[in-house]
């Protein structure tokens, strides 16, 4: 007998080979057989006419990290058909901390109730368990966070006592269960550090089998070095790169993906393991604060808001937003005020605004007005701001490096996670590449799984997932290639795709007829040693 059979449905196995049919038999959580089954062979039995089956869909990108503390389900994920959530991304991880940064962990209104009990990698990957999460999580440790605990925001290198606290830090998470090392070097305190800084860790991480995954220190006018520095990284502490939501924003920079493709074409052909990945739309997301220039943020929010305070100081950083500084460019070059708008903040006063029109309503100047929203809201204001040419989406999608991520969390259209308006990738990423570009002729559906599935399962080392094997764990999805499709917009974010049919998470049925079936079959999945 089976435990769940999903029967006559095309099989898209993961692979990019074309469809075929056949019956997929899971038993114990795991593929256990693929052919002509007998429906009365199982305990339960789905019907796929019409439907294709494929393996669940892995988010090499997401920042769940806690998001499935506060609500196990991962609605928005888990309804596009994603069984495995990658976190701890960006530089930022949940762990580990120390005792005095805990409060820094709580400091996010969603965290506020949440019993944050773990210090350490394991000990955080015990209380994730403990959730009973609906979807797999995969760990990888953050340098800002490593940087955090051994220093705090300082822009300054590292002592040897700091750096080696750092290494060690890094060293302990990675034997508990860590996949790899990731960086924000547009963030600080991630920001802050030197290549040295980073290629030492990057070391440690190589000695345990991990990868460096990484938001590059520029995606603009940098963007070029920036890739350099990401692939001289790997070449020096000798271990995979992946490089996050790989795009060219700004106008000026429209078309520089052929350049930094070609880059990353040089390194794979040059024997190192460069791999990107991409979300598929013309806007981006992060913290306002993420506009302002780096040496802003020494200190923490202290530092942030006491310059913020000074108006002689907050013309230096008009100034600087406007022109540069060495080695950095503003996010606001190519995009300008009038593009961005804010989707979350304590006070929810303006979410769904630009800033330039906020700023009007307050008859301000548009600077101005940001350095008082950071100050009002306690730098807590989420933006999109639309930076992205179409044109480049689609030549990084059809890349054969290039896999797909959210770089979103786990949300839900009610609850306390569903304040604000999020970026529409949080519940649509999946579902729009397989209903607008599959559709469209950008990917073939045999390409477009793969690049949800085998692609980022081979990238991380997860052996077991990614395709339809026998043997292979049982994490699969269940959609209407004609029907699915995203429905998030950036007016009305919280909307589930449609087309989407049945989940099944480690052999559990988890989505049924569209509908969370309420189950909590999710594993922590920990690194072997």
């Amino acid at each position: 007998m089976f435990d769940l059979i999903i029967q006559g449905a095309r099989v898209v196995d993961g692979t990019g080979n074309p469809w075929y049919y056949a019956d997929v038999g899971v038993r114990d959580g795991i593929i256990a057989a693929l052919g002509r089954l007998p429906g009365d062979a199982a305990a339960a039995l789905v019907y796929g006419n019409g439907l294709v089956v494929s393996p669940g869909f892995i988010d090499i990108h997401s920042h769940a990290d806690t998001d499935v503390m506060v609500n196990p389900r991962a609605e928005s994920a888990i309804r596009q058909g994603v069984t495995t959530l990658v976190t701890g991304n960006c530089g930022f991880s949940a762990a580990p901390i120390t005792a005095e940064k805990r409060e820094e962990l709580k400091a996010g209104d969603l965290l506020r109730d949440l019993e944050i009990s773990w210090l350490t990698m394991a000990e955080y990957l015990v209380a994730l368990e403990r959730c009973r999460p609906s979807v797999n999580l995969v760990p990888l440790v953050g340098h800002g966070t490593l940087r955090n605990v051994a220093m705090g925001y300082e822009q300054r290198p590292p002592t040897p006592a700091e750096s080696q606290k750092m290494a060690a830090h890094l060293s302990q998470a990675m034997a508990e269960g860590a996949w790899g090392l990731s960086s924000g070097l547009i963030y600080p305190p991630g920001c802050y550090a030197d290549t040295p800084e980073l290629v030492e860790l990057a070391r440690v991480t190589a000695g345990y089998g991990g990868i460096y995954a990484s938001h590059i220190r520029g995606e603009n006018d940098t963007l070029l070095d920036a890739v350099v520095e990401a692939i001289t990284i790997g070449e020096q502490a000798g271990l995979p790169v992946q490089i996050a939501h790989f795009k060219a924003m700004g106008r000026h920079m429209w078309g520089k993906s052929r350049e930094s493709l070609g880059l990353v074409d040089r390194a794979r052909a040059g024997g190192l393991e460069v791999t990107c990945d991409q979300y598929p739309y013309e806007a981006s997301a992060t913290g306002l604060a993420a506009f302002l220039p780096p040496w802003t943020q020494q200190g923490g929010n202290e530092g942030l808001f006491e310059r913020l305070r000074r108006p002689d100081t907050r013309l230096q950083i008009t100034a600087d937003l406007l022109n540069g500084v060495p080695g950095w460019v503003s996010l606001h070059k190519g995009v300008g005020w009038a593009n961005v708008v804010i989707t979350s903040s304590p006070s929810n006063r303006f979410d769904g605004q630009t800033v330039s029109a906020i700023a009007a309503s307050r008859q301000q100047d548009d600077f101005e007005c940001v350095y008082d929203l950071l100050l009002e809201e306690g730098n807590r204001v989420g933006v999109v701001y639309f930076t992205i040419s179409p044109e480049d989406i689609i030549r990084i999608m059809q890349h054969p490096a290039v896999m797909i991520g959210s770089d979103s969390g786990a949300l839900a259209p009610y609850g306390p996670l569903s304040r604000g308006k999020p970026h529409p990738r949080t519940y649509g990423t999946f579902a729009r590449v397989l209903g607008k570009y599959v559709r469209e002729g950008v990917l073939s559906l045999e390409r477009a799984v793969s690049k949800m599935t085998s692609l980022p399962a081979q990238k991380l080392g997860l052996h077991d997932r990614g395709l339809i094997r026998p043997g292979f764990a049982a994490d699969l999805v269940l959609f209407s290639p004609e029907a699915i499709n995203d429905t998030a917009t950036y007016a009305e974010p919280h909307a589930y795709p449609t087309g989407v049919q049945a989940v099944v998470v480690n052999g559990v049925l988890s989505v049924e007829d569209g509908e969370h079936a309420g189950a909590g079959a999710g594993r922590v999945l920990r690194r072997p040693a």
